[in-house]
């Protein structure tokens, strides 16, 4: 068991600043790993999962991409299995539908058997298709050659992250948007909200997503890296008969965006996309919404600078796919030649909140830094719904050693 009191006056042992499914879940994790501990959950919004969790595919996915030893490799292959497990014990919406990857062009079929390979070194039990076998399972969909990935779903992940909130024991205090921390290593963390509470922990945690770098700026740390946000722009098919699962390209290993896909739902409809462009501010669901603080924000990071120098030919074609549906209505041909422009209803963005470091890398791995009574959580787009629950049970794991240190 784990020594959670102090004699200094508290609010709290963990403070958790972002209520996503991250966020709740490692709230879910700490007390079940240390059951008495006192957790508050900060979220500026009125209810849990508004941005990356509830605007996302609702896809649970294999793992199937990641590199073999990363942390997305392991944390979602472990997640999906926990994913599905969670649905079921819980009554949360989900499926288990398999998915095809398709590949379209010669120039994709190295790329695919790679996956092939990498799929089985992280364990994951994929078939290879040749371009007559995908209709067995998509009948509308054409490729030279397709894999199969039997273990990846769909669900409900604002179900789940409801539930995480419920179960957690914590206390949730929505509209509770962080302005302002006080870190002090002998004594704890106190936080200012814009409502003007204070909340004091003995130790933060912070999965403040989109605001994460800056959350951490906060707190006194250097995050080495910013936030640069991402638009995933979204269609719902027309016609759902088209699609009977999960329908996927083979992605470019350059980048961690996995190009426009075919996804059917919880609810039955298909969703198609995300494409990928740059948002105008960390909640910019669409190109009216611009923050001038954010964006100078973002273009005073040399690394926006030298990743648009390295990927300015892949972002000329995601700029043209958002502002035109009759490209990306070829994009999705590729996959679903019977698909027509008038076909695609368009839906709600999402945001990916990418963590882009000086050099211009795009981070392609979860990343979480250890500070002195803090935890941030400073990478974290997908998979991260799918890996939440391990994710969770890692960063309890650290702020519980943070609270034995003292």
């Amino acid at each position: 068991m784990v020594q959670v009191r102090s004699a200094v006056a508290h609010d709290c042992d963990v403070l958790v600043i972002g209520g996503g499914i991250v966020g709740l879940s490692t709230a879910y994790a700490i007390t079940r790993a240390a059951p008495g501990t006192r957790v508050i959950v900060l979220e500026k919004e009125p209810g849990p999962a508004r941005h990356q969790t509830g605007r996302n595919s609702g896809v649970i996915h294999s793992g199937i991409y990641y590199r073999p030893g990363s942390l997305k490799a392991a944390y979602a292959v472990r997640g999906a299995a926990e994913m599905v497990k969670f649905c079921a014990e819980y009554g949360i919406a989900h499926a288990v539908t398999g998915k095809l990857i398709v590949a379209t062009e010669r120039a994709e079929l190295p790329r695919l058997h790679a996956l092939v390979q990498r799929g089985r070194e992280n364990g994951i039990p994929v078939r290879e298709l040749g371009g007559a076998q995908i209709a067995e399972y998509e009948p509308e969909v054409r490729g030279l050659a397709a894999i199969h990935v039997g273990t990846t779903g769909v669900c409900d992940f604002v179900g789940v992250a409801r539930r995480l909130a419920d179960a957690s024991g914590a206390e949730i205090r929505y509209g509770s948007r962080v302005v302002q921390v006080d870190r002090r290593p002998e004594r704890g963390v106190a936080v200012r909200t814009a409502r003007g509470d204070v909340v004091r922990g003995r130790a933060l945690v912070n999965c403040a997503g989109l605001h994460c770098d800056e959350v951490a700026r906060l707190t006194g740390d250097d995050p080495e890296m910013r936030i640069v946000p991402f638009r995933g722009e979204y269609y719902t098919l027309d016609r759902p008969e088209l699609v009977r699962g999960l329908v996927y390209p083979v992605p470019d290993p350059a980048f961690p965006f996995l190009g426009v896909h075919l996804t059917r739902g919880i609810d039955g409809g298909v969703h198609i996309g995300p494409n990928a462009v740059p948002a105008l501010a960390r909640e910019g669901y669409g190109w009216g919404v611009v923050r001038p603080r954010e964006l100078a924000g973002t273009l005073a990071w040399p690394g926006t600078w030298r990743m648009a120098a390295r990927h300015w030919r892949y972002g000329a074609g995601e700029l043209r796919r958002s502002l035109s549906r009759r490209a990306f209505t070829e994009a999705v041909r590729r996959l679903l030649p019977a698909v027509r422009e008038d076909d695609l209803i368009r839906a709600a963005a999402g945001v990916r909140a990418q963590a882009v470091l000086r050099d211009g890398t795009l981070a392609d791995d979860f990343l979480i830094k250890e500070s002195p009574r803090a935890i941030h959580i400073l990478n974290a787009p997908s998979p991260a719904a799918t890996a939440s629950l391990p994710i969770g049970r890692e960063v309890a794991r650290r702020v519980l050693a943070l609270l034995e240190e003292g």
